[in-house]
């Protein structure tokens, strides 16, 4: 259900980004589109993306003020802040500024990422399964009519 999300790759590092895209069509998803700069990434937000996997270092903007406006955009889209820095407190401002998850670029990164990818999965389950509950929807509608 989930494979069929939009997904934003934003990466300067194209050979990271060709990485970061077939690993993602490997696990089934298949909307999947590539940027190599902030900037590509803001100009393209009423495609209206679930997930972008964001790098933090880019030359135009860092990955913060990028977050920062796609948050401002659409606070329900998951960001997945990407970076080389093994910085504490970057990974702590990234949280801070909205993003899902923080993961540091290394070996595993497409293991990570996975991981994150499945986080997110369930996460979406459990809000389907909420939506759809019997008791949300007598609830809501209780509200609707008393309140």
């Amino acid at each position: 259900m989930l494979n069929t999300k939009k997904i934003f790759v934003v990466d300067d590092d194209v050979f990271t980004s060709a990485i970061f895209k077939q690993h993602l069509q490997k696990l089934g998803y298949d909307d999947i589109t590539c940027f190599s700069s902030g900037t590509l990434c803001l100009n393209h937000l009423q495609e209206r993306p679930d997930i972008i996997l964001l790098d933090h270092e880019m030359g135009d903007l860092t990955g913060f003020d990028v977050l920062i406006k796609i948050k401002r955009f659409d606070p329900n889209i998951y960001v997945v802040m990407v970076s080389g820095q093994e910085d504490m407190m970057t990974a702590i401002d990234s949280l801070k500024y909205g993003a899902f998850d923080y993961i540091i670029k290394g070996d595993d990164t497409t293991y990570k990422i996975t991981k994150v990818m499945e986080r997110i999965g369930e996460i979406h389950r459990l809000i389907e399964q909420k939506k759809n509950n019997p008791f949300n929807k007598l609830s809501n509608l209780l509200t609707s009519v008393f309140f």
